[in-house]
């Protein structure tokens, strides 16, 4: 008896196995020889050249001082870290023998060239909303690429999360795939900054929080999360006391700077330097998409403000250290607390990493590795992992936080302050 339950049990999940293979298949697309470099249109390559640009697609698909596209940077996630592919078109390697129509179903559906299934740390749910004249000039310019043989690498995820079948029951919970359909509750603009910012920036990669399952949470867009050690500020409702404006917004992403926000800080430097390649007529439509997508544009909160010009004195043994180090390492470029900085800047009291309500990550990261402005934007600032101990910043952070907001002092400062300092990637 026990022996036919065992069988049946058996059946039962062979049967739910060639179900969900069943399910989950998807025919391979026949390869081609990889097209001649002259068969594009020039206009058309240079059109995917800049789409690519605003998509951030090179820097996803180049490794730390690899060849630019031919993948292998890590890309870590909640379950495990994935590693970005070969986009150069090498016919064994990379994407030379992909057809325009598998280069469109693998950005539209997730579903690689031979049937296989994306995992959707690739943002498909974004590219998704492509249209067809985008996806064919950005096929022109990655098939025109110098070919470079260079394997995938492997993905570190644990059982079953490996399995690529299982991301067909992924995407018929958590996908909706399908092109960008304008809302005709708003006029062409608006429409134009969605299809900018949710298309092609595809800006909800780093600036949603993702759920149980990895995806991007619905009902929360742009409300800010942790990305590649750092925290992908809130696009909504600016954690600042100074909200943001649509010219600020626009003059931030135009330039990576914005008084009275600051400069741009971390990833958010190369996204920048790749927003570039927008008109401002495209980049003020994606600002004004951004900015009215869950209210108007922000008004000043006088009162929170007024608490970030005029910071509080330090009241504890803490809080009087940071000061200390405050008063020998920052005030000769952020000005003495309570006065303007010597030179045009923001005022640190209104930056939005001293008032992000869950996390010091960029104030850490910022402290420790300061900010390069050797890539041309506005902005520059030494680190100093050398200067100041685990112990030193936390003080510090600590005079900063309670000196100008209001604010609770962070959880689990000091855990995250080391983390920050050798493993900034395993940030919670």
């Amino acid at each position: 008896m026990r022996g036919r339950h065992i069988l049946a049990g058996i059946g039962v999940a062979a049967v739910a196995v060639l179900a969900l293979l069943a399910f989950a298949w998807r025919p391979a697309i026949a390869p081609i020889a990889p097209p001649a470099q002259g068969s594009f249109p020039q206009d058309l390559i240079d059109a995917g050249e800049r789409l690519a640009s605003i998509g951030n697609c090179i820097d996803c698909h180049t490794a730390p001082g690899g060849p630019p596209g031919a993948g292998g940077r890590a890309i870590h996630r909640k379950y495990g870290v994935f590693h970005s592919t070969n986009l150069t078109p090498d016919p064994e390697t990379g994407i030379g023998a992909w057809s325009e129509a598998a280069f469109a179903r693998a950005l539209r559906e997730g579903v690689s060239r031979d049937g296989s299934h994306l995992f959707p740390a690739f943002p498909y749910a974004h590219y998704t909303q492509l249209s067809d004249a985008d996806i064919r000039a950005l096929y022109a310019y990655f098939m025109t690429r110098p070919p470079v043989k260079a394997p995938n690498r492997g993905n570190t995820l644990p059982f079953p999360l490996d399995v690529r079948p299982l991301q067909a029951l992924w995407k018929a919970l958590l996908f909706t795939p399908g092109p960008y359909r304008p809302d005709p509750a708003h006029d062409a603009e608006w429409n134009r900054g969605a299809y900018l910012a949710e298309a092609l920036a595809g800006c909800g990669v780093c600036h949603t929080a993702r759920n149980l399952l990895s995806a991007e949470e619905v009902g929360h867009p742009y409300a800010g999360a942790a990305y590649e050690g750092w925290y992908a500020t809130p696009l909504d409702i600016s954690p600042s006391p100074r909200l943001w404006t649509e010219d600020e917004l626009f003059a931030y992403l135009r330039n990576g700077e914005s008084l009275p926000h600051g400069v741009a800080l971390g990833p958010m430097r190369r996204i920048v330097s790749n927003l570039s390649r927008l008109s401002d007529d495209d980049l003020r439509a994606m600002a004004r998409y951004l900015i009215k997508l869950n209210r108007p544009s922000g008004a000043a909160l006088e009162p929170r403000i007024a608490r970030g010009l005029s910071p509080a004195q330090p009241s504890t043994d803490t809080q009087r250290a940071g000061h200390k180090i405050y008063m020998e390492h920052c005030a000769s470029c952020h000005g003495a607390p309570g006065s303007p900085p010597p030179v045009a800047r923001s005022p640190l009291g209104l930056s939005e990493v001293l008032w992000n309500p869950y996390q010091a990550y960029n104030l850490v990261l910022t402290i420790l590795d300061g900010i390069d402005g050797r890539d041309g934007l506005p902005g520059s600032m030494p680190g100093f992992r050398d200067k100041l101990s685990d112990d030193d910043i936390e003080a510090l952070a600590i005079y900063l936080r309670t000196a100008y907001t209001p604010l609770p002092i962070w959880g689990l400062l000091a855990e995250r302050i080391k983390l920050a300092r050798n493993d900034p990637m395993s940030l919670p």
